[in-house]
């Protein structure tokens, strides 16, 4: 979760590794708390994870949120499925395979022969239960379960998620580190998504495992903010790149050597009629002067693989040099681009503008 680092006067530093939240580790007397703030306001993290514009404006989450990054989560979460079981929860059809003393559904032909021997005590049957216990409903509850334990939440907010808990009667909620069951956008659960993407979060978030084989106690929520941004310049790049006939995709697996021995995952990958055309690195970092040599390193292994010339790294902060590196001995170019996080969402929006037109414009010369 964080780097240590002695300093002078038997000190030590800490520092966050991309990461922020909040952790426990242990119980009672002996138990550490970990808090990781965000160098951005919680507002512009809301910004990148999507839109909660609404649910932010919710009256009960004020300005004094902004130092408590867990507390807002859990806040916003909490007014998300407020909003979402409103609307009433949300049924579907479940596959079950039972054995009833009535037909219902079909007979399980092999099963009864298997296992009742032919005798008439017990009817093997498959049959589609409508019920509550559908993956949307079973991850939404176990996000409030989980969100109702978080250090610092207000005790508002546990009061409101332990009533949400009490309408999801029937649910089988979702554990921490457990995989989480597929559900697909369709309309008839449209109202759940917001909750949803934020119930995965919180779940996804609080998948903590020590290492080692000591038994440590762990409770608490931490977010990889590398992983948000690269989801957040993916997100905005596959709404804006068909605009320029291009369209994107990301972390597509593909082999590094001849042999197919070493795999590599570039963050983005923008296609032009059917074919790869530029490859596009986020990084969570800022850029101060010359970016990391390994870097470059990266960019250039991935454009000599893909027969590309034009690779792009986009950093959260700092000042991109106006020339693109011009790599030695081939015909590689590696742009550097700043999307300043910490911005109104308004200018954001324009300075992804500018960096999806530079992007199709890099895709013209590449063709």
């Amino acid at each position: 979760m964080v780097t240590i680092n002695p300093t002078a006067g038997g000190r030590w530093r800490l520092a966050g590794r991309q990461r922020v939240g909040t952790i426990r580790l242990g119980r009672n007397d002996g138990a550490v708390e970990l808090r990781i703030q965000p160098k951005l306001p919680v507002r512009r993290i809301f910004s990148l994870l999507g839109d909660y514009d609404d649910i932010w404006q919710h009256r009960q989450i004020s300005a004094a949120t902004d130092d408590l990054f867990v507390a807002a989560l859990v806040t916003v979460f909490a007014r998300a499925a407020e909003r979402v079981l409103r609307g009433g929860v949300l049924h579907g059809y479940v596959y079950r395979e039972d054995a009833l003393p009535v037909l219902r559904g079909r007979i399980r032909t092999s099963a009864q022969l298997s296992r009742r021997m032919g005798l008439p005590t017990a009817i093997e049957v498959a049959y589609d239960d409508y019920l509550t216990d559908i993956p949307e409903n079973r991850i939404l509850l176990g996000a409030i379960d989980l969100a109702q334990a978080l250090p610092g939440v207000a005790g508002t907010t546990v009061a409101l998620l332990r009533h949400l808990a009490g309408r999801l009667v029937g649910v089988t909620p979702i554990r921490p580190g457990a995989l989480l069951p597929p559900w697909w956008h369709t309309q008839l659960n449209e109202r759940y998504v917001p909750a949803l993407q934020l119930a995965e979060l919180i779940l996804a978030g609080a998948s903590l495992q020590p290492e080692g084989s000591q038994a440590i106690q762990i409770d608490g929520f931490i977010l990889n903010m590398a992983q948000i941004f690269e989801r957040f310049l993916t997100r905005r790049l596959t709404t804006a790149l068909p605009q320029h006939s291009l369209r994107c995709v990301s972390q597509q697996g593909h082999r590094l050597d001849q042999q197919k021995r070493a795999r590599f995952q570039p963050d983005i990958l923008i296609y032009r009629d059917g074919r790869p055309i530029v490859v596009v690195d986020a990084k969570y970092r800022n850029l101060d002067g010359t970016p990391p040599t390994a870097h470059l390193f990266q960019m250039i292994s991935y454009c000599t693989a893909l027969g590309l010339t034009e690779g792009h790294l986009v950093y959260a902060a700092g000042t991109p040099p106006a020339e693109p590196y011009r790599i030695n001995n081939s015909d590689i170019r590696v742009h550097l681009h700043v999307l300043d996080l910490n911005q109104e969402s308004t200018d954001l929006a324009i300075a992804v503008a500018t960096l999806v037109d530079r992007l199709a414009a890099s895709s013209e010369d590449q063709a």
